[in-house]
């Protein structure tokens, strides 16, 4: 994914609402919860496969207008709630589109299985040696 955080803020939009939580008399006249939408079937970032993916994968997210939505209320000033949103959704992407490498099937080598058939062994002898001293 070549997608930058500016690329991202050019195809977000924010709802802005007043936030609870601290910051004094602050909390009461400013609107500092941001609330971030972004629309990914409207997008020029992905291709269509990728936007099928995000869309499966974010379906949670979505809102009832099919907008994917991240909530920030953590600052007290909503300049940075803004890039903090973004950053949420920064992730949230990558994330959805992160693809782990196949792995590829291989066998034991000798040694591991002669190192294990060894241990089964000590294991043995340590289990008879017990049963032994158990029967006297």
């Amino acid at each position: 994914m070549n997608i930058t955080k500016a690329d991202l803020k050019k195809e977000v939009s924010y709802k802005t609402s007043r936030s609870g939580g601290k910051g004094g008399q602050n909390v009461n006249k400013v609107s500092t919860k941001v609330e971030l939408l972004f629309d990914i079937a409207a997008s020029l970032l992905f291709t269509e496969e990728d936007k099928r993916v995000l869309a499966g994968k974010l379906q949670s997210r979505f809102n009832r207008e099919g907008l994917v939505q991240v909530m920030s209320e953590e600052e007290r000033s909503q300049y940075l709630n803004k890039e903090k949103a973004v950053e949420k959704l920064y992730l949230l992407l990558t994330r959805a589109l992160y693809k782990p490498k196949a792995r590829k099937a291989t066998r034991p080598s000798r040694a591991v299985k002669e190192a294990r058939l060894e241990s089964k062994k000590i294991n043995s002898v340590k289990k008879t040696a017990r049963r032994k001293n158990f029967d006297d």
